[in-house]
């Protein structure tokens, strides 16, 4: 299909040669020959031209009005305005609106070519940009947050609530692999900045004088080895999102540099003379109570109360275990594209040593056992002993000890009075193949006690719901 292109002329023999020509370069042309039916084509009929060649002054008023207008709503089309009566003021009104270019008449037909080609090449640059925003923010819609569970719906209506409010900062909480750097990219692609950049940095994984340079640039000559300057992560975010994770690895110093862009969003860069303005959302995330830090000088107290506008703290996968059921299969049919696997079917012994588990790695221990399981499946069945859960009562079930009916518990604190119970439940369960009123029998309770705790734990069990 031809890309169209929308000719505002009021002379009409000029405007039909101009409309013969383009047509002949393989554009699909609209002419209009007012405003009035310039603004009907775009606002009314909806056109979405990648390019726009208009006259300034037209018999019912100025284009560069129709511009401000519409500039909002015209698909990344590229303006270019040709007049006879051109100043240096509308020139600069015009440019300060986005137009790519601004010609006198009589302009020369090859110049206009060429100028119509390069609009072409930057609207199609920003329709690529624009449409891969949109499939970001389909990709990171709130329910990418996955869960059944009460926690799992409350990050949810937190990061909907989020999404909806230009906020300036933010600490998420949570242990290590909860997910902080999904709902950062949650919170961006469902944001009014979802077209602006998404710059991330770990600032436990660089040493103090290069994170300073990474984060706040530099100017030629400021260090030895730096020949000119670079513009630093919080400036390359500038219109987006700056996500800050490990903050609480940040040294006291910088946290005071960092406070002060949040405060007045302005930076100077390492041996800068003058500062840049810059328009930041910052997103922190810590695994660490910065709070508790804040309260004993290894966090600066008033960094933490400027980013705690809002928190969010996301639960740990041992405390939503009703979960897996949603993030199981999903994590399965991910790596069953990557690994092109065709796993289908989830034995229930899978499902009881999932659960038993205590995940001290959240989510991305879980993604870690699922792509292993994927990786070596050598047919359509989840393989239950590719689980291989270390130290945990999950091992315990899929590898069921061979030593009669007895069961070996760690006394040395690894395994809370709560993991003991469970796994003392899941193994049974397991070893009765999910039949609760077996499995009674051998933990010597009744199965309504059993059902409880089942039920309790989120256990696997064939007739828990009956």
């Amino acid at each position: 299909m031809a890309d169209s292109l929308l000719l505002i002329e009021d002379e009409a023999l000029l405007g039909n040669e101009l409309a013969r020509h383009f047509r002949r370069g393989g554009w699909q042309v609209v002419l209009a020959p007012d405003v009035a039916s310039g603004r009907r084509a775009l606002l009314d009929e909806e056109l979405a031209p990648l390019v726009v060649v208009s006259d300034m002054q037209l018999p019912d008023g100025n284009a560069l009005d129709l511009l401000a207008e519409v500039r909002d709503k015209r698909g990344g089309g590229e303006w270019i305005f040709l007049t006879g009566y051109g100043s240096v003021a509308d020139s600069v009104q015009a440019l300060r609106l986005g137009a790519y270019d601004f010609l006198e008449k009589p302009c020369d037909q090859k110049r206009l070519d060429l100028i119509v080609a390069g609009a072409a090449r930057s609207a199609r640059a920003q329709r690529q940009l624009v449409d891969a925003a949109r499939q970001r923010h389909r990709s990171y819609s709130v329910d990418t947050f996955v869960g059944r569970s009460a926690a799992a719906r409350g990050v949810r209506e937190v990061l909907q609530k989020l999404s909806e409010v230009p906020f300036s900062a933010l600490v998420i909480g949570g242990e290590t692999g909860t997910g902080k750097g999904l709902a950062t990219r949650i919170l961006h692609y469902s944001g009014g900045r979802a077209a602006g950049p998404l710059i991330e940095i770990n600032c436990a994984a660089l040493p103090r004088e290069l994170l300073e340079s990474e984060l706040f640039g530099h100017e030629a000559g400021a260090f030895t080895g730096a020949k000119k300057r670079h513009r630093g992560l919080i400036e390359q975010a500038s219109g987006g999102t700056l996500f800050l994770d490990e903050i609480g690895e940040l040294e006291l110093d910088l946290q005071a540099k960092l406070l002060k862009v949040i405060e007045d969003q302005r930076l100077r860069p390492l041996g800068g003379e003058q500062e840049v303005t810059v328009d930041i959302q910052l997103v922190a995330a810590s695994n660490r109570d910065l709070a508790a830090l804040s309260r004993v000088g290894e966090f600066r107290a008033d960094l933490y109360h400027r980013l705690s506008v809002f928190g969010l703290t996301l639960p740990p996968l041992r405390e939503r275990r009703e979960d897996l059921e949603d993030l199981v299969p999903l994590v399965v049919a991910e790596y069953n594209a990557k690994a092109r696997k065709s796993v289908r079917v989830i034995p229930d012994a899978v499902w009881t040593a999932l659960a038993a588990h205590a995940w001290p790695g959240n989510v991305r221990e879980l993604r870690n056992v699922v792509e292993r399981c994927v990786l070596f499946a050598d047919g359509d069945t989840f393989p239950v002993q590719w689980l291989q859960l270390p130290g945990s009562s999950a091992a315990a079930v899929a590898t069921p000890l061979a030593e009669g009916d007895r069961l070996l518990l760690p006394l040395d604190g690894s395994m809370s009075l709560d993991d003991m119970d469970r796994h003392i439940v899941a193994t049974a369960v397991a070893r009765a193949d999910g039949n609760l009123s077996a499995a009674a029998r051998m933990l010597g309770t009744t199965r309504q006690t059993l059902r409880y705790r089942v039920k309790k734990y989120g256990i696997r069990a064939g007739d828990a719901e009956e």
